[in-house]
């Protein structure tokens, strides 16, 4: 006669349930959502963006929002924060002037991106608002451009080309500044033959540093 546990053992082993609800987050319905605070952020702006918008643009529920992110506020962070440090390669020319002509001229197009000419300034005047994302802002810029520029300050100082007492702070400043203010401030395009002339005259001006 059959015990319990050897019955038990004849049994074949249930399948385990895969979650469900909160457990699974779709990374199609994540990027869809993501797009879609761009989408919104361009259409009207971070003060009158909503979660239902952004919902509705992404072709989801506003649960499906709320279960990635607590707030608006944390879901532009974490989005903005994500995307800045994608995209920007890291140059490997073979001099100063080269890796700098490389990264402006990826800058440059993606400054001149009509999203970015929309979102840049409007995330900007909130930042003077709001301290978290004025941080997040900085926070972008850090990782995403400083840190690129910061690897074509290592690499020229190996190669010989700048100092290694140079003033990292300031040679960022002078590297990251000048198409910023150009292009997303003062809002001007970009003429013929800026870019090169950008990048020699900061080359030149961080070798005399």
């Amino acid at each position: 006669m059959s015990t319990t546990s050897e019955t038990a053992r004849d049994e074949p082993p249930r399948r385990r349930r895969a979650p469900a609800g909160a457990a699974v987050l779709r990374e199609d319905k994540t990027e869809a959502i993501r797009a879609a605070v761009f989408g919104e952020l361009a259409a009207v702006g971070y003060g009158r963006m909503s979660i239902e918008g952004i919902a509705r643009r992404a072709g989801v529920g506003k649960t499906a929002v709320y279960r990635r992110w607590r707030s608006k506020l944390h879901l532009v962070l974490d989005v903005v924060s994500a995307v800045a440090v994608q995209g920007l390669p890291m140059p490997d020319t073979g001099s100063l002037e080269g890796d700098l002509r490389l990264l402006y001229e990826v800058m440059s197009r993606a400054l001149r991106h009509p999203l970015a000419s929309q979102i840049l300034p409007d995330l900007q005047a909130e930042a003077a608002r709001n301290p978290e994302i004025a941080e997040a802002l900085q926070k972008a810029l850090r990782e995403g451009q400083h840190g690129v520029a910061s690897g074509i300050l290592q690499a020229a100082t190996t190669r010989g080309e700048l100092t290694p007492t140079l003033d990292e702070s300031l040679a960022l400043d002078l590297i990251s500044g000048p198409l910023y203010w150009h292009t997303a401030v003062m809002r001007d395009p970009v003429p013929k033959g800026y870019v090169p002339s950008l990048a020699r005259a900061t080359a030149a001006a961080l070798k005399s540093l």
